[in-house]
């Protein structure tokens, strides 16, 4: 289900500070996952939390109107284990 026009986008209002009071080498760590990618926010640097540890993006015009949580997997890709010696 998708969120009402009428209420906009959902985000942390104290994102858009953050973004203000930024220095160019820090990125900006961020714990809601939930958040849109607003225009404001192309060309930033962001730490995204996956549930483990951040994952590192930086913002670009295709990602405008995605969640974080998109680009930060919270899954582990599982492999399966090869064996060696066995013919």
């Amino acid at each position: 289900m998708t969120r009402s026009l009428r209420k906009g986008p959902f985000f942390q209002a104290n994102l858009l500070n953050k973004t203000k009071d930024k220095k160019d080498y820090q990125n900006i760590k961020v714990w809601s996952r939930g958040s849109t990618i607003l225009p404001e926010f192309i060309g930033h640097g962001f730490d995204i939390h996956n549930g483990k540890s951040f994952v590192s993006i930086t913002i670009t015009e295709d990602m405008v109107g995605h969640k974080f949580g998109e680009f930060a997997s919270t899954r582990k890709s599982g492999k399966h284990k090869v064996k060696k010696g066995k013919k």
